[in-house]
């Protein structure tokens, strides 16, 4: 923990902003009690709701009265001597007490200030940390709920079970390096491949987890995407259930890119309608389309829209512009204009005008897009998911070094595995990335 931390104390209003019926101002640090005290006129019992008054640093002028609460170090949410005074949510008279705290020696809080000192005190690991701002910010039921497991160190917990199969693995290959004149199955080779090969194992199901844990927290990305007047607005319109976008005839009417987020069982996504795709149109029309494929490459989903009559030739024209996509959805649209057909198991009849399949593909979207309810689904974020893809990565060149006698390489990319996934905890972090996480969050959290 930094110096500065270890010895100024810090102030914030902890509650929203706005007016409200009780409003909260915190401190923490290790002048927290003294301010407190000074503020209320009188020592603060830890641990007990007290009955004070608050006045001015200054003049001793009344500025409100309401309870005061005293937590003391390491006891506390942030490690260090905490006090919460519940006052009236009046911005005007918490204003006042933050300025007399500060009068008194505190300094106000940066955004996320708590939160990182409870992260440097070992209170809370960086996922953790992470949790408490997305159990903020929740839009329903089940991004909470998966937030406060990641809060409560569900996903914190595999992730530290996993790094410690790979730290084992590095040592018992770093031992064998030691001894590289015996035969590698007298060093216990196969248990090191089968060891390697569980943790990849267990690694890919924490990525699907991770990944939907992420899609729960950020929503779905989907992008619609298809040849002119193949009813990609139309399609846009009937799932967000208003006219977002404009619908005509004419080929080339969609230019830019339109944004619209919707909810299927509980589940945000953001649908991006696009230019339509053609080899001609004019200048305005092929940056459009330029947009709609630089949007393809940020998609979690490819809503491919067909013409239901001209499918087969325009999924063909379609296919090479989805090839990085990781999850492609053919929607075979105007049902309501040929006769009912068969398709895979990657496509759905719809009508965007009748609306005919569109509660088919709700389900499927919900589905596409990882919606979890179990008791196992925690919140996590894109950084997670890509750190967990290193580690894969490097699991994997170690599986492959090992396999070839290249027991050095295999137990440097154990050791940067390992320190992929310390960087979701925090065991393995740089400070500027630190800061980039905790300035994101509230002031006063």
């Amino acid at each position: 923990m930094s110096t500065s931390a270890s010895t100024t104390t810090i102030v914030a209003i902890a509650s929203a902003p706005g007016q409200g019926g009780v409003g909260i101002v915190r401190l923490s640090g290790p002048s927290a009690h003294d301010i407190a005290a000074t503020l209320c006129g009188k020592t603060l019992v830890p641990r007990q709701a007290i009955r004070v008054q608050v006045r001015a640093a200054d003049d001793g002028d009344l500025i409100d009265d309401g309870i005061a609460l005293h937590f003391v170090a390491p006891a506390s949410f942030t490690g260090e001597d905490v006090v919460e005074l519940q006052l009236h949510g009046s911005p005007v008279l918490l204003e006042q007490v933050l300025q007399a705290a500060v009068q008194l020696g505190a300094r106000r809080a940066r955004p996320g200030e708590f939160s990182e000192r409870a992260f440097h005190n070992g209170k809370l690991d960086l996922a953790q940390a992470e949790a408490i701002a997305d159990l903020i910010a929740a839009r329903d039921v089940q991004a909470a709920r998966a937030a406060r497991r990641s809060l409560d160190g569900a996903f914190s917990t595999r992730v530290d079970a996993l790094a410690a199969k790979l730290l084992h693995l590095r040592v018992h290959m770093e031992a064998a390096i030691d001894f590289a004149d015996e035969p590698i199955e007298t060093l216990g080779g196969d248990a090191l491949q089968g060891g390697i090969a569980a943790a990849s194992r267990e690694l890919d199901v924490l990525l699907t987890a991770a990944e939907q844990g992420r899609r729960l927290r950020d929503g779905l990305h989907a992008v619609l995407v298809g040849l002119p007047n193949a009813g990609k607005s139309s399609l846009l319109n009937a799932l967000a259930g208003s006219d977002r976008a404009i619908v005509t005839d004419v080929p080339g009417t969609t230019r830019d890119l339109l944004h619209e987020t919707i909810r299927v069982d509980g589940v945000e996504l953001t649908l991006v309608d696009t230019a339509g795709q053609r080899d001609d149109g004019d200048a305005i029309e092929r940056e459009g389309m330029r947009r709609a494929r630089a949007e393809l490459e940020r998609a979690d989903l490819a809503i491919a829209v067909l013409d239901g009559r001209d499918a087969d030739n325009q999924r063909e024209q379609l296919q090479p512009l989805l090839a990085g996509v990781p999850q492609v959805l053919w929607i075979h649209n105007k049902g309501d204009l040929f006769a009912p057909i068969a398709v895979g198991d990657d496509a759905i009849v719809v009508s965007a005008r009748t609306g005919e399949g569109l509660a088919s593909l709700r389900e499927r979207l919900a589905g596409m897009a990882g919606h979890q309810t179990g008791e196992g689904a925690f919140s996590a974020r894109a950084r997670h998911v890509e750190a967990l893809q290193r580690a894969r990565e490097h699991l994997s060149a170690a599986g492959s070094a090992f396999e070839h006698g290249q027991l050095e390489l295999a137990a440097e990319d154990l050791r940067l595995g390992h320190d992929a996934l310390g960087e979701i905890t925090g065991r393995v972090l740089a400070d500027d990335l630190l800061g980039h996480i905790f300035t994101s969050f509230c002031i006063g959290k």
